[in-house]
């Protein structure tokens, strides 16, 4: 485990055995640990191992925190729950009904990963209602000696919240803030359906940046200084991403065609910037054919409203 100071940790899960993917925030307790997004179940034989190297077992773990029901985020949620039934598990409040039940969450995955599912995820058990604990946003939690302030942050997904760590001013904001590999500046937004908004995203951006903080913590990989100009730099791809589709859209074609082209122009700008190594962990940690599909659908549905 990787620590951070002020009480704070990071775990590289090492999803399918790769590096920097997946990284899951350790913030520790006057008694225990509560771990933000620990990941799927295909990687939580490693994050055990890890917190037992650090001394923490399944039943010193309090908590779970989640910034939304993905299941590269919060897939392994239902199986710690098996190993430890104590665990409190914090989610949006639109998130936790596909968590006691997650029948819909996992026909929505497999329309994009199909047979890879397991591979990719591993096993996803439900959570007993009991042990969910909603959050609407604005909340502030004091978590054995821990404070915590909670933002609603849809536009990658309708059901996501971000949390903020006052002590070290971090805020833990899964994928709202976007994808960067430690150390470069390239930052990736991830698009995939089904809920893509980008004015929703845009406003979600302005309240991670009210709060000032200091660094933020990427699921997709680890801590990251400079904010502002993180933020900045996040809005500015997504924005070339959104309109690149907008106008594949209206001159038409095809939609695999289009498709492949957007994933051949992304691969091309990612391959420009990376060794080959670790532009195939972007693409494994969102999978570039179906950010299309996200920005694609998120078009349509706004021309079918107007």
């Amino acid at each position: 485990m990787q620590r951070l100071g002020h009480g704070l940790g990071l775990i590289d899960v090492l999803h399918l055995g790769n590096p920097q993917v997946i990284a899951a925030g350790v913030v520790e307790q006057a008694a225990g640990v509560a771990l933000v997004d620990p990941g799927p179940a295909s990687s939580l034989a490693h994050l055990l191992e890890t917190l037992e190297r650090a001394g923490v077992s399944p039943r010193d773990i309090r908590r779970l925190l989640l910034t939304h029901i993905h299941l590269d985020h919060a897939g392994a949620t239902g199986s710690l729950l098996r190993l430890n039934p104590r665990i409190e598990v914090y989610v949006s409040e639109r998130g936790a009904p596909h968590l006691v039940d997650p029948t819909k969450l996992l026909a929505s995955a497999t329309r994009l990963y199909g047979d890879d599912m397991d591979r990719l995820w591993g096993e996803v058990l439900p959570v007993p209602a009991g042990n969910v604990r909603p959050l609407a946003g604005g909340e502030h939690l004091a978590l054995d000696g821990v404070h915590l302030e909670v933002a609603y942050t849809p536009g990658h997904a309708s059901h996501h919240v971000s949390y903020l760590h006052p002590a070290s001013g971090t805020a833990f904001v899964g994928d709202v803030a976007g994808i960067r590999i430690s150390g470069t500046d390239y930052i990736f937004p991830p698009t995939p359906p089904p809920d893509i908004d980008l004015e929703a995203w845009s406003a979600s951006l302005d309240r991670v940046a009210a709060w000032r903080p200091a660094r933020v913590f990427l699921t997709h990989f680890g801590p990251s200084g400079g904010v502002e100009e993180h933020l900045a730099g996040m809005r500015e791809r997504l924005t070339y991403w959104a309109e690149w589709v907008r106008a594949a859209l209206e001159r038409g074609g095809a939609e695999d065609a289009l498709a492949r082209a957007f994933t051949a122009a992304v691969g091309t700008d990612v391959r420009r910037h990376f060794e080959e190594g670790a532009a195939r962990r972007f693409d494994q940690a969102v999978g570039v054919r179906y950010c299309w599909g996200g920005l694609a659908r998120y078009w349509r549905k706004r021309q079918e409203r107007q």
